[in-house]
């Protein structure tokens, strides 16, 4: 059995010795980039390696791109190559708890035509509440041969997106504050993109403990974003490609298949000052 969306900690549990399985942690602090390296080197989960999301699962920063451009096919593919990755590998990823930069790599492998790739549901947090064993040992993993293909999951880029759309519901992943514009931490200019609707990653997570909705509470909770023509319909977006994997995931969760992605999302949206903008709160029409 493949598991390609979430996977219970349990049976994680119950596989993560077997040799063709792949752990990574994908834990980041997004206000202390080496905090959560840090924290890997001093607990994870055995066995498994280390993901760094400036460093491994984005590319370049341009001068066009957005802050996390989505990495280079080759060299990600070598990077994968290189903690044990192979085709027939199933591969889990988890970060701290709530699955915004584990999902990330998911899409990325799920991009490169990669079935079997899952996010630990409840991440780290729910492996420690459970008192499984973890470990400081670093893994020293046997090369994998890998060979992808990217775009086996659908993208849009800055251009298309400008020109059409009209034609597509965008769903913003960040907090209502930074869509709104009330606030802006990360990027030079607050707002939204205009027709843009708000739905914070979190909402696709339990009250508490950082677990997902199962899938039928996915599906009562988004069936009014999804438009009638389906979920191809729909571009995920938050600030810089990252958190909106988790919508992507969540989708795929609940049945839903062919949510795009937008990968340079606000920060890249915004690096030409005659893209439109917009502030408060959003008020599209239904398509």
């Amino acid at each position: 059995m493949a598991w390609n969306t979430l996977i219970p900690v349990k049976a994680l549990m119950e596989h993560r010795t077997n040799s063709d399985w792949v752990i990574v942690d994908c834990r980041f602090d997004f206000t202390d980039v080496g905090a959560a390296r840090r924290a890997y080197e001093m607990a994870h989960i055995p066995g498994a390696c280390y993901a760094h999301l400036d460093q491994d699962l984005a590319g370049p920063i341009t001068e066009h791109s957005g802050r996390h451009p989505l990495p280079d096919p080759a060299i990600f593919g070598r990077w994968l190559e290189q903690i044990g990755v192979s085709n027939a590998s199933q591969v889990v990823a988890y970060d701290g708890g709530p699955g915004a930069v584990a999902a990330r790599l998911w899409w990325l492998l799920r991009w490169l035509g990669h079935e079997a790739v899952a996010v630990l549901d409840g991440g780290f947090l729910a492996w420690q509440a459970l008192g499984l064993p973890i470990s400081r040992q670093l893994p020293s993993p046997r090369p994998g041969h890998f060979v992808g293909q990217p775009g086996a999951m659908p993208t849009i880029d800055t251009a298309t997106l400008t020109r059409e759309r009209q034609r597509y519901r965008i769903v913003d992943a960040r907090v209502i504050e930074r869509f709104r514009g009330d606030v802006e931490p990360n990027d030079p200019v607050a707002g939204h993109i205009p027709g843009a609707h708000n739905r914070p990653f979190p909402d696709n997570l339990r009250p508490a403990g950082g677990f997902f909705l199962d899938a039928q509470a996915l599906r009562a909770a988004w069936n009014e974003l999804v438009p009638a023509a389906g979920a191809s319909a729909l571009v995920a977006m938050c600030g810089s490609g990252v958190t909106a994997c988790h919508h992507v995931l969540a989708l795929e969760h609940a049945g839903w298949t062919g949510m795009k992605l937008y990968p340079g999302s606000w920060s890249e949206w915004i690096r030409d000052p005659t893209r439109p903008v917009a502030r408060g709160d959003s008020s599209a029409a239904p398509i």
